[in-house]
Protein backbone atom coordinates (compact mmCIF):
# COMPACT_ATOMS: atom_id res chain seq x y z
CA UNK A 1 0.00 0.00 0.00
CA UNK A 2 1.37 3.36 -1.20
CA UNK A 3 0.69 6.26 1.05
CA UNK A 4 -1.68 9.42 0.19
CA UNK A 5 0.91 12.02 -0.27
CA UNK A 6 1.41 14.78 -3.41
CA UNK A 7 4.48 14.12 -5.66
CA UNK A 8 6.05 17.77 -5.66
CA UNK A 9 9.63 17.46 -8.02
CA UNK A 10 12.32 18.88 -6.03
CA UNK A 11 13.57 21.47 -8.54
CA UNK A 12 16.64 23.89 -7.55
CA UNK A 13 14.25 26.94 -8.64
CA UNK A 14 12.57 26.62 -5.54
CA UNK A 15 15.94 26.77 -3.31
CA UNK A 16 16.11 30.44 -4.40
CA UNK A 17 12.37 31.23 -4.56
CA UNK A 18 12.14 30.17 -0.73
CA UNK A 19 15.56 32.06 0.33
CA UNK A 20 14.05 35.72 -1.33
CA UNK A 21 10.81 35.26 0.41
CA UNK A 22 12.12 34.02 3.92
CA UNK A 23 15.34 35.58 3.69
CA UNK A 24 14.89 38.66 1.80
CA UNK A 25 17.75 40.52 3.98
CA UNK A 26 20.43 37.82 3.10
CA UNK A 27 23.26 39.01 1.71
CA UNK A 28 25.25 38.22 -1.39
CA UNK A 29 28.30 40.42 -1.05
CA UNK A 30 31.11 40.23 -3.75
CA UNK A 31 34.73 41.57 -4.50
CA UNK A 32 34.52 41.81 -8.12
CA UNK A 33 36.73 41.51 -11.38
CA UNK A 34 36.01 45.55 -11.33
CA UNK A 35 38.26 45.92 -8.50
CA UNK A 36 34.79 47.27 -5.66
CA UNK A 37 32.45 45.16 -3.33
CA UNK A 38 29.68 44.67 -4.75
CA UNK A 39 26.55 44.00 -2.28
CA UNK A 40 23.18 42.47 -3.48
CA UNK A 41 20.25 40.59 -1.11
CA UNK A 42 18.66 37.32 -1.99
CA UNK A 43 15.45 39.05 -3.12
CA UNK A 44 17.48 41.59 -5.68
CA UNK A 45 19.39 38.19 -6.63
CA UNK A 46 16.00 36.24 -7.68
CA UNK A 47 14.97 39.07 -9.63
CA UNK A 48 18.73 39.28 -11.83
CA UNK A 49 18.29 35.32 -11.78
CA UNK A 50 14.45 35.88 -13.66
CA UNK A 51 16.14 38.12 -16.29
CA UNK A 52 19.05 35.63 -16.53
CA UNK A 53 16.68 33.06 -17.25
CA UNK A 54 14.45 35.14 -19.17
CA UNK A 55 17.69 35.96 -21.64
CA UNK A 56 18.63 32.05 -22.00
CA UNK A 57 15.29 30.97 -23.26
CA UNK A 58 15.52 33.99 -25.57
CA UNK A 59 18.84 32.86 -27.11
CA UNK A 60 17.02 29.39 -27.40
CA UNK A 61 18.91 27.39 -24.65
CA UNK A 62 16.66 24.66 -23.80
CA UNK A 63 16.13 21.35 -21.75
CA UNK A 64 19.14 19.50 -21.15
CA UNK A 65 21.20 22.22 -23.13
CA UNK A 66 25.14 22.86 -21.76
CA UNK A 67 25.72 26.48 -20.03
CA UNK A 68 29.29 26.66 -19.13
CA UNK A 69 31.18 29.28 -16.40
CA UNK A 70 34.60 30.49 -16.25
CA UNK A 71 34.18 32.61 -12.85
CA UNK A 72 35.25 33.27 -9.96
CA UNK A 73 33.06 33.17 -6.42
CA UNK A 74 30.57 36.26 -7.67
CA UNK A 75 26.87 37.07 -7.41
CA UNK A 76 27.58 37.19 -11.33
CA UNK A 77 28.36 33.38 -10.58
CA UNK A 78 25.67 32.61 -8.51
CA UNK A 79 22.75 34.01 -10.65
CA UNK A 80 24.26 31.79 -13.17
CA UNK A 81 23.99 29.26 -11.39
CA UNK A 82 20.00 29.45 -10.63
CA UNK A 83 19.16 30.60 -14.19
CA UNK A 84 20.51 27.67 -15.95
CA UNK A 85 19.34 24.92 -13.86
CA UNK A 86 16.16 26.63 -13.01
CA UNK A 87 15.02 26.67 -16.57
CA UNK A 88 16.33 22.94 -17.35
CA UNK A 89 19.47 23.34 -18.86
CA UNK A 90 22.31 22.51 -17.20
CA UNK A 91 25.25 24.15 -15.32
CA UNK A 92 28.83 22.89 -16.68
CA UNK A 93 31.35 25.05 -13.71
CA UNK A 94 34.98 24.70 -15.50
CA UNK A 95 37.66 25.25 -13.28
CA UNK A 96 40.37 27.75 -14.80
CA UNK A 97 43.79 25.99 -13.45
CA UNK A 98 43.24 22.83 -15.82
CA UNK A 99 45.66 22.38 -18.19
CA UNK A 100 44.87 23.35 -22.02
CA UNK A 101 44.38 20.21 -22.89
CA UNK A 102 42.43 19.24 -20.33
CA UNK A 103 39.93 22.16 -20.55
CA UNK A 104 39.31 21.81 -24.44
CA UNK A 105 38.21 18.25 -23.79
CA UNK A 106 35.62 18.89 -21.38
CA UNK A 107 34.06 21.71 -23.63
CA UNK A 108 33.82 19.89 -26.31
CA UNK A 109 32.73 16.44 -24.83
CA UNK A 110 30.15 18.75 -22.35
CA UNK A 111 28.91 20.30 -26.05
CA UNK A 112 28.47 23.18 -24.12
CA UNK A 113 26.29 25.79 -25.80
CA UNK A 114 26.90 29.04 -24.29
CA UNK A 115 30.35 29.99 -21.97
CA UNK A 116 30.00 32.73 -19.17
CA UNK A 117 33.54 34.01 -18.35
CA UNK A 118 34.58 36.35 -15.78
CA UNK A 119 37.45 39.06 -17.21
CA UNK A 120 39.93 37.42 -15.70
CA UNK A 121 39.78 34.55 -17.88
CA UNK A 122 39.05 35.91 -21.14
CA UNK A 123 42.61 35.56 -22.48
CA UNK A 124 42.38 31.65 -21.73
CA UNK A 125 40.02 31.45 -24.03
CA UNK A 126 41.04 33.40 -26.96
CA UNK A 127 43.89 31.35 -26.56
CA UNK A 128 41.96 28.53 -26.87
CA UNK A 129 38.58 29.59 -29.05
CA UNK A 130 39.93 27.35 -32.34
CA UNK A 131 39.89 24.42 -30.39
CA UNK A 132 36.73 24.97 -28.89
CA UNK A 133 33.21 24.39 -30.28
CA UNK A 134 32.87 26.87 -33.10
CA UNK A 135 29.14 27.74 -32.97
CA UNK A 136 29.72 29.01 -28.89
CA UNK A 137 28.17 32.12 -27.98
CA UNK A 138 30.27 34.22 -24.81
CA UNK A 139 28.97 35.98 -22.28
CA UNK A 140 31.56 38.28 -20.07
CA UNK A 141 30.44 38.85 -16.79
CA UNK A 142 30.73 42.78 -16.47
CA UNK A 143 29.00 45.43 -17.52
CA UNK A 144 29.89 47.79 -20.29
CA UNK A 145 32.13 50.20 -18.72
CA UNK A 146 34.34 47.37 -18.22
CA UNK A 147 34.07 45.50 -21.06
CA UNK A 148 37.38 43.92 -22.50
CA UNK A 149 38.45 44.20 -25.87
CA UNK A 150 38.28 40.61 -26.74
CA UNK A 151 38.00 38.73 -29.95
CA UNK A 152 35.46 36.43 -28.77
CA UNK A 153 32.69 38.34 -30.39
CA UNK A 154 31.59 38.46 -26.70
CA UNK A 155 28.06 39.57 -25.26
CA UNK A 156 27.86 41.82 -22.25
CA UNK A 157 26.87 40.20 -19.11
CA UNK A 158 24.57 43.05 -17.91
CA UNK A 159 23.29 44.10 -21.51
CA UNK A 160 22.17 40.53 -21.54
CA UNK A 161 20.11 41.29 -18.72
CA UNK A 162 18.86 44.70 -19.72
CA UNK A 163 15.34 44.97 -20.80
CA UNK A 164 14.30 41.16 -19.26
CA UNK A 165 11.58 40.98 -16.94
CA UNK A 166 12.60 40.25 -13.33
CA UNK A 167 9.98 38.01 -12.80
CA UNK A 168 9.29 34.28 -14.25
CA UNK A 169 7.11 31.59 -13.79
CA UNK A 170 10.10 28.45 -13.67
CA UNK A 171 8.97 25.46 -15.57
CA UNK A 172 8.44 22.28 -13.41
CA UNK A 173 10.21 19.05 -14.90
CA UNK A 174 11.16 15.43 -13.82
CA UNK A 175 13.21 15.88 -10.55
CA UNK A 176 16.10 13.84 -11.85
CA UNK A 177 16.44 16.22 -14.70
CA UNK A 178 20.26 16.92 -14.98
CA UNK A 179 20.94 20.25 -12.82
CA UNK A 180 25.04 20.62 -12.64
CA UNK A 181 28.41 19.17 -14.57
CA UNK A 182 31.03 19.28 -12.30
CA UNK A 183 34.31 17.24 -14.17
CA UNK A 184 37.54 15.52 -12.34
CA UNK A 185 40.47 17.21 -12.25
CA UNK A 186 41.86 14.32 -14.38
CA UNK A 187 44.95 12.60 -12.46
CA UNK A 188 45.00 9.74 -14.89
CA UNK A 189 43.60 9.71 -18.35
CA UNK A 190 40.73 12.43 -19.48
CA UNK A 191 38.91 14.34 -16.80
CA UNK A 192 35.26 12.65 -15.93
CA UNK A 193 31.85 14.17 -15.59
CA UNK A 194 29.59 14.06 -12.73
CA UNK A 195 26.31 14.78 -13.93
CA UNK A 196 23.83 15.72 -10.80
CA UNK A 197 20.35 16.34 -10.72
CA UNK A 198 17.84 18.76 -9.46
CA UNK A 199 16.84 15.91 -6.75
CA UNK A 200 20.24 15.27 -5.93
CA UNK A 201 20.86 19.06 -5.31
CA UNK A 202 18.40 19.67 -3.11
CA UNK A 203 18.97 17.03 -1.07
CA UNK A 204 22.63 17.82 -0.37
CA UNK A 205 21.54 20.88 0.58
CA UNK A 206 19.58 19.57 3.40
CA UNK A 207 21.86 16.92 4.03
CA UNK A 208 24.56 19.95 4.51
CA UNK A 209 22.06 22.05 6.44
CA UNK A 210 21.61 19.60 9.09
CA UNK A 211 24.90 18.31 9.44
CA UNK A 212 26.86 21.72 9.12
CA UNK A 213 24.09 24.08 10.26
CA UNK A 214 23.63 23.27 13.54
CA UNK A 215 27.18 24.38 14.26
CA UNK A 216 26.18 27.85 12.63
CA UNK A 217 24.95 30.87 14.49
CA UNK A 218 21.76 31.98 12.75
CA UNK A 219 22.51 34.12 9.24
CA UNK A 220 25.38 33.67 9.56
CA UNK A 221 28.21 35.32 7.16
CA UNK A 222 30.01 32.32 5.29
CA UNK A 223 33.20 32.98 3.36
CA UNK A 224 33.37 30.31 0.54
CA UNK A 225 36.97 30.24 -0.43
CA UNK A 226 36.02 26.90 -2.07
CA UNK A 227 35.33 28.08 -5.48
CA UNK A 228 32.05 27.72 -7.24
CA UNK A 229 33.58 26.41 -9.82
CA UNK A 230 34.54 23.27 -8.67
CA UNK A 231 31.94 20.92 -6.72
CA UNK A 232 29.15 23.30 -6.24
CA UNK A 233 31.40 25.05 -3.64
CA UNK A 234 30.83 22.02 -1.27
CA UNK A 235 26.83 22.95 -1.75
CA UNK A 236 27.07 26.49 -0.12
CA UNK A 237 25.54 28.20 -2.96
CA UNK A 238 21.91 26.18 -2.36
CA UNK A 239 22.52 25.79 1.83
CA UNK A 240 22.50 29.63 2.61
CA UNK A 241 19.87 30.68 0.85
CA UNK A 242 17.62 27.87 2.60
CA UNK A 243 19.10 29.00 6.04
CA UNK A 244 19.53 32.70 5.35
CA UNK A 245 22.70 33.00 5.44
CA UNK A 246 25.00 35.67 3.55
CA UNK A 247 27.74 34.80 1.55
CA UNK A 248 30.83 36.64 1.38
CA UNK A 249 32.32 35.95 -1.93
CA UNK A 250 35.99 36.56 -2.21
CA UNK A 251 36.72 36.72 -6.00
CA UNK A 252 40.05 36.06 -7.21
CA UNK A 253 42.00 37.72 -3.92
CA UNK A 254 42.53 34.34 -2.27
CA UNK A 255 46.17 35.04 -0.63
CA UNK A 256 45.80 35.49 3.36
CA UNK A 257 46.53 39.01 3.88
CA UNK A 258 42.92 39.54 1.52
CA UNK A 259 41.09 37.27 3.05
CA UNK A 260 42.02 38.30 6.41
CA UNK A 261 40.70 42.28 5.41
CA UNK A 262 37.48 40.77 3.90
CA UNK A 263 36.55 38.87 6.56
CA UNK A 264 37.51 41.62 9.23
CA UNK A 265 35.52 44.34 7.09
CA UNK A 266 32.39 41.86 6.39
CA UNK A 267 32.19 40.35 10.25
CA UNK A 268 32.63 36.78 8.65
CA UNK A 269 31.38 33.73 11.18
CA UNK A 270 32.95 31.00 9.08
CA UNK A 271 34.90 30.12 6.28
CA UNK A 272 34.82 27.31 3.98
CA UNK A 273 37.87 25.73 2.01
CA UNK A 274 41.48 23.66 1.34
CA UNK A 275 44.50 23.19 3.90
CA UNK A 276 46.14 25.27 1.70
CA UNK A 277 44.43 28.32 1.78
CA UNK A 278 44.25 28.40 5.71
CA UNK A 279 47.68 27.90 5.60
CA UNK A 280 48.02 31.42 4.02
CA UNK A 281 45.42 32.84 6.44
CA UNK A 282 47.04 31.65 9.08
CA UNK A 283 50.12 33.02 8.52
CA UNK A 284 48.33 36.38 8.25
CA UNK A 285 46.79 35.85 11.59
CA UNK A 286 49.95 35.50 13.37
CA UNK A 287 51.01 38.77 11.09
CA UNK A 288 48.40 40.83 12.65
CA UNK A 289 48.45 39.24 16.32
CA UNK A 290 44.94 38.46 16.02
CA UNK A 291 42.35 36.48 14.20
CA UNK A 292 39.35 38.33 12.05
CA UNK A 293 36.88 39.93 14.96
CA UNK A 294 34.06 37.46 14.07
CA UNK A 295 35.12 34.63 12.55
CA UNK A 296 34.33 31.35 14.82
CA UNK A 297 34.46 28.77 12.56
CA UNK A 298 36.02 27.15 9.68
CA UNK A 299 34.99 23.82 6.96
CA UNK A 300 37.74 21.97 5.94
CA UNK A 301 38.08 19.79 3.20
CA UNK A 302 39.59 18.83 -0.21
CA UNK A 303 42.33 17.05 1.19
CA UNK A 304 43.50 16.18 5.09
CA UNK A 305 43.45 19.04 7.45
CA UNK A 306 46.94 18.98 9.64
CA UNK A 307 46.69 18.34 12.97
CA UNK A 308 48.77 21.12 13.51
CA UNK A 309 46.62 23.84 11.72
CA UNK A 310 43.58 21.83 13.80
CA UNK A 311 45.31 22.41 17.30
CA UNK A 312 46.13 26.04 16.33
CA UNK A 313 42.57 27.24 15.22
CA UNK A 314 41.06 25.69 18.31
CA UNK A 315 43.37 27.37 20.68
CA UNK A 316 42.37 30.96 18.99
CA UNK A 317 38.42 29.47 19.73
CA UNK A 318 37.95 28.78 15.72
CA UNK A 319 35.75 25.77 16.02
CA UNK A 320 37.18 23.24 13.10
CA UNK A 321 34.70 21.11 11.00
CA UNK A 322 36.87 18.90 9.33
CA UNK A 323 34.73 17.33 6.40
CA UNK A 324 35.65 14.76 3.72
CA UNK A 325 34.02 13.99 0.29
CA UNK A 326 34.54 13.61 -3.62
CA UNK A 327 33.26 15.28 -6.60
CA UNK A 328 31.00 12.25 -7.47
CA UNK A 329 29.10 12.90 -4.64
CA UNK A 330 28.20 16.18 -5.04
CA UNK A 331 30.80 16.70 -2.81
CA UNK A 332 30.06 15.93 1.06
CA UNK A 333 30.03 13.01 2.34
CA UNK A 334 31.13 13.21 5.87
CA UNK A 335 31.02 15.85 8.44
CA UNK A 336 32.95 17.14 11.27
CA UNK A 337 30.31 18.82 13.48
CA UNK A 338 31.26 17.40 17.18
CA UNK A 339 28.54 15.82 19.30
CA UNK A 340 28.32 17.34 23.03
CA UNK A 341 30.61 14.12 23.93
CA UNK A 342 33.23 15.07 22.38
CA UNK A 343 33.47 18.84 22.82
CA UNK A 344 34.03 17.68 26.77
CA UNK A 345 36.78 15.63 26.28
CA UNK A 346 40.70 16.83 27.27
CA UNK A 347 41.90 19.23 24.58
CA UNK A 348 44.43 16.17 23.33
CA UNK A 349 41.29 13.52 22.99
CA UNK A 350 39.19 16.23 21.04
CA UNK A 351 41.69 16.78 18.73
CA UNK A 352 42.13 13.38 18.14
CA UNK A 353 38.37 13.23 16.98
CA UNK A 354 38.96 16.25 14.87
CA UNK A 355 41.61 15.16 13.53
CA UNK A 356 39.91 12.44 11.71
CA UNK A 357 37.20 13.11 8.64
CA UNK A 358 34.13 12.89 10.92
CA UNK A 359 30.45 11.56 10.36
CA UNK A 360 28.73 10.35 7.87
CA UNK A 361 25.86 12.79 6.98
CA UNK A 362 22.46 11.32 6.23
CA UNK A 363 21.97 10.14 2.76
CA UNK A 364 25.13 8.65 2.78
CA UNK A 365 26.25 5.36 3.32
CA UNK A 366 29.78 3.89 4.49
CA UNK A 367 31.76 0.87 3.92
CA UNK A 368 34.92 -0.55 3.81
CA UNK A 369 35.87 -3.41 1.69
CA UNK A 370 39.18 -5.99 1.84
CA UNK A 371 41.05 -6.88 -1.97
CA UNK A 372 38.70 -9.92 -2.29
CA UNK A 373 36.07 -7.12 -1.81
CA UNK A 374 34.86 -8.68 1.72
CA UNK A 375 33.35 -6.07 4.15
CA UNK A 376 35.17 -5.30 7.28
CA UNK A 377 34.11 -4.30 10.43
CA UNK A 378 33.91 -0.66 11.55
CA UNK A 379 36.01 -1.25 14.47
CA UNK A 380 38.62 1.81 13.92
CA UNK A 381 41.30 -1.55 13.31
CA UNK A 382 40.25 -2.89 10.35
CA UNK A 383 41.13 -1.14 7.04
CA UNK A 384 40.43 -1.41 3.45
CA UNK A 385 39.10 0.67 0.72
CA UNK A 386 36.07 2.82 1.09
CA UNK A 387 33.24 3.18 -0.72
CA UNK A 388 29.68 5.02 -0.78
CA UNK A 389 26.30 4.83 -1.96
CA UNK A 390 23.47 7.55 -1.50
CA UNK A 391 20.67 9.74 -3.71
CA UNK A 392 23.74 12.47 -4.38
CA UNK A 393 26.56 10.35 -5.41
CA UNK A 394 26.87 9.41 -8.81
CA UNK A 395 25.77 6.15 -10.92
CA UNK A 396 28.17 6.55 -13.53
CA UNK A 397 30.15 9.16 -15.66
CA UNK A 398 28.73 11.23 -18.34
CA UNK A 399 29.29 9.97 -21.63
CA UNK A 400 31.45 7.53 -20.38
CA UNK A 401 30.55 4.06 -19.93
CA UNK A 402 34.34 2.50 -19.43
CA UNK A 403 34.71 4.67 -16.35
CA UNK A 404 31.11 3.57 -15.07
CA UNK A 405 31.69 0.20 -15.39
CA UNK A 406 34.89 0.56 -13.24
CA UNK A 407 33.64 2.92 -10.45
CA UNK A 408 30.32 1.00 -9.23
CA UNK A 409 30.51 -2.37 -7.64
CA UNK A 410 28.29 -5.36 -8.25
CA UNK A 411 26.08 -4.19 -5.41
CA UNK A 412 25.72 -0.70 -6.94
CA UNK A 413 28.48 1.11 -4.17
CA UNK A 414 30.95 3.55 -5.90
CA UNK A 415 34.53 3.01 -5.19
CA UNK A 416 36.49 5.61 -3.87
CA UNK A 417 40.04 5.21 -4.19
CA UNK A 418 40.39 5.99 -0.50
CA UNK A 419 42.24 3.41 2.37
CA UNK A 420 40.07 4.25 5.25
CA UNK A 421 38.94 2.77 8.66
CA UNK A 422 35.87 3.74 10.96
CA UNK A 423 35.10 3.38 14.24
CA UNK A 424 32.57 1.99 16.52
CA UNK A 425 30.89 5.48 16.80
CA UNK A 426 31.01 6.42 13.25
CA UNK A 427 34.51 8.43 12.42
CA UNK A 428 36.06 7.78 9.33
CA UNK A 429 39.45 7.72 9.10
CA UNK A 430 40.90 8.34 5.80
CA UNK A 431 44.43 6.74 5.94
CA UNK A 432 45.42 7.46 2.23
CA UNK A 433 44.53 7.69 -1.38
CA UNK A 434 45.13 3.80 -2.50
CA UNK A 435 48.03 5.06 -5.17
CA UNK A 436 49.74 7.19 -2.36
CA UNK A 437 50.13 4.67 0.32
CA UNK A 438 53.66 3.67 0.48
CA UNK A 439 54.46 -0.12 0.85
CA UNK A 440 57.77 -0.81 2.52
CA UNK A 441 58.98 -4.47 3.37
CA UNK A 442 55.65 -5.64 2.98
CA UNK A 443 54.25 -3.29 5.10
CA UNK A 444 51.64 0.11 4.46
CA UNK A 445 52.67 3.27 5.76
CA UNK A 446 50.48 6.43 5.56
CA UNK A 447 51.59 9.46 3.40
CA UNK A 448 49.52 11.43 5.10
CA UNK A 449 50.47 10.53 8.44
CA UNK A 450 53.65 11.38 7.68
CA UNK A 451 52.57 14.44 6.34
CA UNK A 452 50.50 15.83 9.33
CA UNK A 453 53.59 14.69 11.81
CA UNK A 454 56.32 17.03 9.43
CA UNK A 455 54.27 19.82 8.94
CA UNK A 456 53.10 20.39 12.78
CA UNK A 457 57.59 20.64 13.06
CA UNK A 458 58.04 24.83 12.91
CA UNK A 459 60.31 24.91 10.50
CA UNK A 460 57.84 23.53 8.38
CA UNK A 461 55.21 25.38 5.81
CA UNK A 462 53.56 22.99 3.32
CA UNK A 463 55.61 19.11 3.09
CA UNK A 464 54.08 16.15 0.42
CA UNK A 465 55.33 12.22 1.04
CA UNK A 466 55.80 10.34 -2.17
CA UNK A 467 57.15 6.67 -2.12
CA UNK A 468 60.01 6.03 -4.26
CA UNK A 469 61.04 2.91 -5.13
CA UNK A 470 63.75 0.41 -3.55
CA UNK A 471 65.20 -2.58 -5.01
CA UNK A 472 65.12 -4.43 -1.17
CA UNK A 473 62.04 -2.69 0.31
CA UNK A 474 59.92 -2.08 -2.68
CA UNK A 475 59.21 1.53 -2.14
CA UNK A 476 60.61 4.04 0.94
CA UNK A 477 59.03 7.33 2.13
CA UNK A 478 60.71 10.73 0.79
CA UNK A 479 59.52 14.06 2.06
CA UNK A 480 59.29 16.58 0.20
CA UNK A 481 59.27 19.64 2.26
CA UNK A 482 58.94 24.12 2.05
CA UNK A 483 60.95 25.47 4.91
CA UNK A 484 59.04 28.28 7.18
CA UNK A 485 61.94 30.20 6.97
CA UNK A 486 65.86 30.27 6.51
CA UNK A 487 66.74 27.41 8.89
CA UNK A 488 65.48 24.33 7.33
CA UNK A 489 65.64 21.23 10.12
CA UNK A 490 67.49 18.18 9.25
CA UNK A 491 66.57 15.11 8.62
CA UNK A 492 67.69 13.95 11.97
CA UNK A 493 66.23 16.51 13.53
CA UNK A 494 62.53 15.83 11.91
CA UNK A 495 62.91 12.35 12.98
CA UNK A 496 63.22 13.39 16.32
CA UNK A 497 60.55 15.70 16.18
CA UNK A 498 57.92 12.69 14.26
CA UNK A 499 59.35 9.57 16.16
CA UNK A 500 57.11 9.63 18.80
CA UNK A 501 54.34 8.13 16.46
CA UNK A 502 56.16 6.31 14.13
CA UNK A 503 58.31 3.12 13.97
CA UNK A 504 61.79 3.95 12.72
CA UNK A 505 61.15 1.79 9.64
CA UNK A 506 58.35 4.09 8.72
CA UNK A 507 60.49 7.53 9.09
CA UNK A 508 61.02 9.31 5.28
CA UNK A 509 64.59 8.29 4.05
CA UNK A 510 65.38 11.74 2.73
CA UNK A 511 63.90 15.09 2.97
CA UNK A 512 64.01 17.76 -0.59
CA UNK A 513 63.47 21.20 -0.20
CA UNK A 514 61.64 23.12 -2.57
CA UNK A 515 60.52 26.75 -3.13
CA UNK A 516 56.67 25.41 -3.65
CA UNK A 517 54.44 22.10 -3.85
CA UNK A 518 52.86 21.75 -7.24
CA UNK A 519 49.21 21.71 -6.86
CA UNK A 520 45.90 20.74 -8.61
CA UNK A 521 43.61 22.25 -10.36
CA UNK A 522 41.43 21.93 -6.96
CA UNK A 523 44.60 23.14 -4.53
CA UNK A 524 45.54 20.03 -3.41
CA UNK A 525 49.20 18.78 -3.74
CA UNK A 526 49.99 17.10 -7.03
CA UNK A 527 52.09 14.29 -6.35
CA UNK A 528 51.62 13.37 -9.43
CA UNK A 529 53.72 16.18 -10.87
CA UNK A 530 55.67 15.40 -7.70
CA UNK A 531 56.29 11.94 -9.33
CA UNK A 532 57.51 13.18 -12.51
CA UNK A 533 60.27 15.97 -10.90
CA UNK A 534 61.28 13.23 -8.27
CA UNK A 535 61.45 10.22 -11.73
CA UNK A 536 65.54 11.04 -11.79
CA UNK A 537 65.97 10.84 -7.90
CA UNK A 538 68.19 8.30 -6.30
CA UNK A 539 67.18 7.34 -2.62
CA UNK A 540 70.66 8.40 -0.35
CA UNK A 541 71.61 4.62 -0.20
CA UNK A 542 71.41 4.09 -3.87
CA UNK A 543 73.48 6.67 -4.75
Amino acid sequence: MLGQMMQRPLLISDILTYGAEMHPKGEIVSARTEGDIHRQTYAETARRVAQLANALKARGVALGDRVATLAWNGYRHFEAYYAISGIGAICHTINPRLSAEQMIYIVNHAEDKILFVDTTFVPILEALKDHLPQNMTYVIMTDRAHMPENSLNALCYEELLDGQPETIDWPEFDENTAAGLCYTSGTTGNPKGALYSNRSTVLHALYVAMALGVSLPQEARILPVVPLFHVNAWGLPYFAPLMGHSLIMPGGALDGPSLWKLMEEERVDSAWGVPTVWMGLMGEIKAQGRKPGSFSHVVVGGSAAPRSMIENFEKMDVDVVHAWGMTEMSPIGTHGTMPKWVKELPFKDMIDKKSMQGRRVFGVDLKIVDEDGNRLPHDGEAAGELFVRGNAIVSGYFKNDDASKGAIDADGWFGTGDVASITPDGFLNIQDRAKDLVKSGGEWISSIDLENAAISHPGIANAAVIAMPHPKWDERPVLVAVAAGEDKPSLEELHSHMEEHFAKWQLPDDVIWVDELPLTATGKVSKLTLRKIMADYKLPDLR
